[in-house]
């Protein structure tokens, strides 16, 4: 643990076309507005530092040799800074792709000596990342490299923090396209008064109702006003197979979405192609995500026939959360009564928001 009581060292990896430099500094930027003094060490920029030969996106196009080098004198640096900061958050990779094929970002030995209290491995919707790469870097990618890349580095990172100390927590959070989770990343980190959520609710099947979008962001505004949310939403890509299927039914060659507070048009056939990866890293994700909190919040709106908007995928997450012993708390909003198989999973039903935020406050979990 870090020299300093109190103190923090978080290791948070991310691929390429996070912008997790620039996440970071708003990071340090709200802990200081809270008096918290945190130092942010970017280890590409300092090896770039280190290296002023090596032109601005070409360090690992170098010999591996020298890029694991340069890295370990870096990394040497950040463990001798992590003995007098107050904390300290290390901006890495954990893993790379490049012409040496796939290769670890770290040393597991200086990783030990950095002796990080906590893990993050920061993600970001496929749509969110393609446009930042196309605006910002050179690399060639299609939709399929991007799945695969942040993939590798989830697992990546998971395998790190249960290689150096498996009692040191690891988390998987959603950088936010829109609204970055700011607040969110600080919490987790550094205020554990908070209790972890996960927000469960219907999300392909009424993609096209902007009625119950609406209150489904409602019900996600104010859930964050309470507790530390991993919500499925922050990645905004679940609703892409949906949208492929009516650009081809169409007869489109490309598929309209947005990221970024911008339209965003993709090849239809890149979408297809990824289609069963997003469907198959959703179902994988969101019980990790689950997993990581201390329960499950589920706001089941209504539909314009009066039915309940439950989808398959949210009765599996209760039923998920249920198994792994965590708190499950169902808003359900239909006049129709809910199934057994959510009553059966359920710590508690509500009927509406409200109920359940005087409860949460009733309870001392807010």
């Amino acid at each position: 643990m870090c020299l300093e009581s109190g103190a923090m060292i978080v290791v948070v990896t991310g691929m390429v076309g996070l912008d997790k430099k620039s996440y970071l500094q708003k990071v340090c930027q709200s802990a200081a507005s809270k008096n918290k003094e945190v130092l942010l060490c970017n280890v590409g920029e300092m090896m770039y530092a280190e290296a002023p030969d090596i032109p601005t996106g070409k360090i690992l196009d170098i010999p591996i040799k020298r890029l694991s080098s340069l890295r370990r004198s870096v990394f040497k640096d950040i463990i001798a800074k992590a003995k007098k900061a107050p904390n300290l958050i290390v901006n890495t990779h954990a893993t790379f792709r490049w012409w040496h094929g796939l290769f670890p970002a770290v040393d597991f030995d200086q990783m030990r000596q950095l002796n990080a209290d906590m893990y993050i491995c920061l993600i970001d919707g496929i749509i969110a990342l393609h446009s930042r790469l196309l605006d910002e870097h050179s690399i060639e990618h299609c939709l399929k490299d991007l799945i695969v890349w942040r993939e590798e580095e989830i697992i990546g990172t998971e395998m790190l923090c249960k290689g150096v100390n498996e009692l040191v927590p690891f988390y998987c959070l959603a950088r936010g396209a829109e609204e970055p989770t700011i607040e969110t990343f600080y919490n987790l980190v550094f205020d554990h008064s908070y209790k972890k959520a996960y927000l469960s609710f219907p999300m392909t099947h009424v993609a096209d109702m902007k009625n119950i979008r609406k209150e489904i962001n409602e019900f996600r505004r104010l859930m964050k006003q309470f507790f530390i949310c991993f919500d499925p939403a922050d990645l905004e890509e679940s609703y892409l197979p949906h949208y492929a299927h009516k650009a081809a039914e169409q007869g489109s060659y490309f598929v309209e979405a947005s990221a970024l507070g911008r339209k965003v048009r993709l090849e239809l056939a890149q979408v297809q192609q990824i289609e069963r990866d997003i469907n198959s890293q959703i179902y994988a994700r969101d019980f990790m995500l689950i997993d990581q909190s201390d329960m499950i919040i589920s706001f089941i709106p209504t539909l314009p026939d009066g039915r309940a908007a439950v989808s398959s995928g949210v009765e599996r997450e209760l039923q998920h959360a249920h198994e792994a012993a965590k708190q499950v708390f169902v808003i359900w909003t239909a006049k129709q009564s809910p199934s057994i198989f959510v009553t059966q999973t359920a710590t508690k039903v509500f009927t509406d928001i409200n109920n359940a935020i005087e409860f949460f406050k009733k309870k001392g979990y807010v």
